[in-house]
């Protein structure tokens, strides 16, 4: 014979679960008393202001490599209508791209602790049973798992690119485009569920005294758990532990970006000392010997520039550019992985000059650029019109008084004001005006 199912077994089970402290679903199970609203809300509040500015200036670096002008510069071309904002890069002011990549890559690093921090103060919710109350509930766990997920992967990412480590599987760009805006749609439905709540805990806490965890409960307000361990720290303490670990980043990697505290770029790949000495003695990010560029190709009397426009084809020596007008401007790298160097010397001929050659006296087209590296991500570019037609764009021979060095693009290299690194290419072999692939 069975026996009937006990009445209600299924709900005593979910309320065993969420009363055992061995276990992570019981709010006993987590008995740190640095857990409150105050410490939650106020670092839900950096991280508001500072995750937007991080997605602001990722959708400005993403447009600043004209994804829509070529499929040579797009690494994403499955991006539909999240394109809609794309615009065309301009080239002023010069330091553009230098400014808005050293803020979005130097702030990315800077908020980890504060991230950390925050997912720590938060973690309890992820185990909160039953897992939907009701529809809004259950709306408000997928974004934070959504958020949670999306976080980590964007910071996580993000930090193996600046330090140059692809370990992951795929191209950096589709997945860190197609991350952010995962991540950003849970935080944004998370913001609206929460910051006002955030906001109205900061104002009750700052009128009754934000509760010390070294005094136990204050104010009304509880800890997360309902037997705190005896505290060691207080929140304010913990505070200023987490804005002390931004600190740190903050200071050991803001300085790729500047020439005198370069040194102090420790978690930087380009940080450290300046690479050589002399003209050339800047920050690169690829090699001659890295590029696979063969010493043969760029001899003065073996390479020659293919020009390809309206009127036909040229092939031009460096003696013959040589002999072309040649124009000086001061300009920046700035690099995707944040780091820059200052404003170079660069002297070579006007890419508009070089379009005037080929049939495009007054109106220079967009121009499509080869390089001799033969492999990796950008060996080819496009670049539009109204950076052909700055005048301080150049094809440079010379850089600081002295012909560049194979690893700065010998025998010519692209530089246009504000661009991104990648896209002012090195050892140029061809030229195509009005014409991008």
């Amino acid at each position: 014979m069975g026996r009937a199912p006990c009445p209600g077994g299924a709900a005593a089970y979910g309320r065993g679960m969420r009363d055992d402290s061995r276990l992570p679903t019981s709010p006993a199970f987590w008995r740190s008393p640095l857990r409150g609203p105050w410490f939650t809300s106020v670092l839900g509040l950096v991280l508001l202001v500072g995750i937007t500015v991080l997605f602001v200036t990722g959708l400005v670096s993403y447009a600043a490599y004209n994804p829509d002008l070529s499929p040579v510069n797009d690494k994403t071309p499955d991006k539909g209508i999240l394109g809609f904002y794309l615009f065309a890069w301009p080239t002023d002011p010069h330091w553009l791209y230098r400014l808005n990549q050293g803020v979005h890559v130097t702030l990315g690093i800077t908020l980890i602790p504060v991230l950390l921090a925050k997912l720590w103060s938060v973690v309890p919710k992820l185990f909160t049973l039953p897992p939907a109350r009701s529809l809004a509930h259950a709306l408000e766990r997928i974004s934070l798992l959504l958020l949670v997920g999306g976080g980590l992967f964007e910071f996580t990412t993000g930090v193996l690119n600046v330090q140059l480590d692809y370990v992951f599987p795929g191209s950096f760009y589709p997945l860190h485009f197609y991350g952010a805006w995962v991540f950003v749609a849970a935080f944004v439905a998370h913001a609206v569920l929460k910051t006002p709540a955030a906001v109205r805990n900061l104002r009750r806490l700052r009128a009754e005294g934000e509760p010390d965890a070294s005094r136990g409960p204050s104010g009304g307000r509880e800890p997360v758990s309902p037997r705190p361990d005896p505290p060691t720290v207080s929140r304010r303490g913990a505070l200023g532990f987490v804005g002390g670990g931004s600190l740190l980043l903050f200071a050991t990697t803001a300085g790729q970006s500047f020439d005198g505290l370069r040194r102090t770029a420790l978690l930087a790949p380009h940080g450290g000392a300046d690479p050589g000495a002399g003209p050339n003695g800047f920050q690169i990010n690829k090699t001659a010997a890295y590029a696979g560029i063969d010493a043969a190709e760029t001899e003065e009397d073996a390479w020659r520039l293919v020009v390809t426009g309206r009127t036909g084809t040229l092939r031009l020596g460096r003696a013959q550019l040589r002999r072309l007008p040649l124009h000086d401007s001061a300009l920046p790298i700035a690099c995707v992985e944040g780091w820059s160097t200052s404003d170079q010397g660069w002297r070579g001929v006007r890419l508009r000059d070089l379009a005037a050659l080929v049939g495009y006296d007054d109106d220079p087209p967009d121009v499509y650029v080869e390089s001799l590296q033969r492999h990796g991500a950008f060996r080819h570019a496009a670049l539009r019109a109204n950076q052909v037609a700055d005048p301080r764009s150049l094809l440079a021979l010379y850089v600081n008084g002295e012909s560049l060095t194979p690893d700065h693009g010998y025998p010519a290299r692209v530089i246009v004001p504000a661009a991104p690194g990648v896209l002012n290419t090195k050892w140029v072999a061809r030229m195509t005006f009005g014409e991008v692939r």
